[in-house]
């Protein structure tokens, strides 16, 4: 049940830049009924690159497949497996379910793919407008619209989102500073096709052992991309010279032979073919703010960061899904104005944290300091790289919202489950007041709160005889009776949650509270809270840069 609908908003949300995050946001702004138009600098799709891809992890491929129409798998291969080595001992290793149902493989693919997908599903949407050929030129904005020229073309709407990378224009038409490290590390990068002894696993591998004659080659993942292909980046040395430090093609090939060799223990290399090649350089920047009125930035215009394996394109996506619910809800008047300041409260904050842990363990990663001598360091160092690459952790994992002030006050009816209030929720099995079931993470993103039930036995009866029964009736008056949207589901069970614990989750799929019962003065406290019904939070001016900030201006 979805209660207190609404008309959607007629003045679009102006996404500038047409890349993965700008057509997330319009795709997920489409999903809550708000119309949105791209304005593409170019004039459509991207550039084939098979050195530059992207790994996504359950939550953001989650994301993707949503506002896709599914059929994000056949774009990339699914990780049957992880293994990190040191030398030529394996010092972890881990398999994952690779079906459908399992979430917990990371998905491989190539970004052009990625992008060819959003943009496919934009085109057929009714609620997204494509411009392409519309460079923007100026941006001015009051109390009711904000206004874009493009091209000689103004554009009006009611918000605008600089979605457009790492020079972005909209961020210095903002005059907002972003601050920062460059080049923090630099990876050579090769695509190509060839057979590995660990077919579908990536592969983490330091201190190979093996001779090398090139400059660098302490550091080496392998991740499989489909139809054989593979991803190989090697960790470079700080620079000392520049032009001393060139990848060329002879170094690159190099390294492809004596790596591929040394992984197959042979003199010579197997058969290959080399698709790509290029030099991935890692930049730590973060944006002093992500909001100037009706102006906000996401993706690489707000921040910058990929070191240990994480992925700075799915900060960028969370950006988008944690900002097109709370613009609908606002445009739709199921808001006030100051829930959108939290955007930039909520995700500025998540991504300082992750700088802020690089910061901290490169230096230990890296080399030098006592800390090189402490037992256990080396086991210490790949458990903390294993946590990037896979998404996990401070290092790599989607970092959670709890100092946000959208969570409610703590009271008696709160229940401890597995997932900790600001934490994306797990992905169980629910069942809709319909009948219909599907797994949880499929029903976010639309202009509603979820509600869920847990109640064990629910699955092996009809929906006839539990619908009406125990505490359905009175929980499903509690529903009703919020003041925002909200869908009721029933779960057989959620991870730590005892049986008839009421979970309440955001549409960004962030859980906002569980309580042990019906308890509807507390649920509707709790909605007030996620929705900013008596939020308080002045609009943004320009921060004191925070420890993040502080130890790269160190650097």
């Amino acid at each position: 049940m979805i209660a207190h609908s609404a008309p959607p908003p007629s003045a679009p949300v102006l996404v500038v830049g047409a890349g993965p995050v700008g057509l997330t946001l319009a795709l997920a702004l489409a999903r809550l009924e708000v119309p949105s138009v791209v304005l593409d600098e170019g004039q459509g799709g991207e550039e084939r690159r098979a050195a530059r891809t992207v790994v996504l992890h359950p939550g953001t491929a989650a994301l993707i497949t949503r506002i896709t129409g599914g059929g994000l798998t056949r774009l990339g291969l699914r990780w049957s497996g992880w293994r990190a080595t040191r030398g030529r001992r394996t010092a972890f290793e881990t398999r994952f379910d690779t079906t459908d149902s399992g979430p917990g493989a990371p998905l491989h693919l190539p970004q052009h793919a990625l992008t060819g997908a959003l943009r496919a599903a934009a085109e057929q949407e009714r609620l997204v407008t494509l411009a392409p050929g519309s460079r923007l030129d100026s941006v001015e904005q009051d109390g009711t619209e904000v206004r874009a020229r493009a091209r000689g073309t103004w554009w009006r709407g009611t918000h605008l989102v600089g979605c457009d990378g790492a020079r972005s224009t909209v961020r210095k038409l903002l005059d907002i500073r972003f601050p920062g490290r460059t080049a923090v590390e630099r990876h050579a990068v090769a695509t190509l096709r060839a057979e590995l002894p660990w077919p579908g696993q990536g592969v983490l591998h330091r201190s190979p052992p093996w001779r090398s004659s090139a400059p660098f080659a302490g550091e080496v993942v392998a991740r499989p991309l489909p139809d054989g292909a593979w991803r190989l980046d090697w960790l470079m040395p700080p620079p000392r010279d520049p032009a001393a430090d060139l990848v060329t093609p002879d170094v690159l090939v190099t390294l492809v032979r004596e790596t591929l060799a040394g992984w197959h223990g042979a003199d010579l290399p197997p058969p290959y073919e080399l698709l790509d090649t290029g030099v991935h350089t890692v930049h730590h920047r973060l944006a002093r703010r992500w909001r100037r009125g009706r102006a906000f930035l996401a993706g690489d215009a707000a921040h910058l960061l990929g070191s240990l394996g994480g992925q700075g394109l799915e900060e960028g996506l969370r950006d988008a899904e944690n900002l097109a619910w709370k613009l609908a809800f606002v445009l739709r008047g199921k808001a006030p104005e100051s829930l959108l300041d939290t955007y930039q409260t909520e995700r500025r904050a998540a991504v300082a944290t992750r700088l802020r842990a690089a910061d901290q363990a490169l230096p230990i990663l890296r080399g030098g300091g006592l800390r090189t001598y402490v037992p256990g360091t080396a086991r210490a160092q790949d458990a903390l790289l294993v946590d990037g690459h896979l998404g996990r952790g401070a290092l790599g994992g989607p970092g959670g919202y709890g100092s946000s002030p959208l969570l409610p006050s703590p009271t008696d009816a709160d229940v401890t489950v597995d997932t900790a209030p600001g934490e994306p929720v797990a992905d169980v099995r629910v069942t809709a007041e319909d009948g219909s079931s599907s797994g949880l993470w499929e029903l976010l993103g639309r202009c509603a709160l979820s509600v869920v039930l847990v109640a064990p036995g629910t699955g092996v009866w009809e929906r006839r005889h539990w619908a009406g029964a125990g505490i359905m009736p009175a929980l499903a008056e509690a529903v009703r009776a919020l003041p925002v949207p909200a869908e009721l589901l029933v779960t057989e069970a959620y991870p730590g949650a005892p049986a008839h614990t009421v979970l309440l989750v955001r549409p960004d799929g962030r859980l906002v509270a569980a309580l042990g019962g019906v308890r509807p003065a507390q649920l509707r406290a709790a909605a007030e809270a996620a929705t900013g019904a008596n939020l308080t939070v002045p609009s943004p001016s320009a921060p004191e840069p925070d420890a993040a900030e502080r130890a790269a201006a160190r650097s």
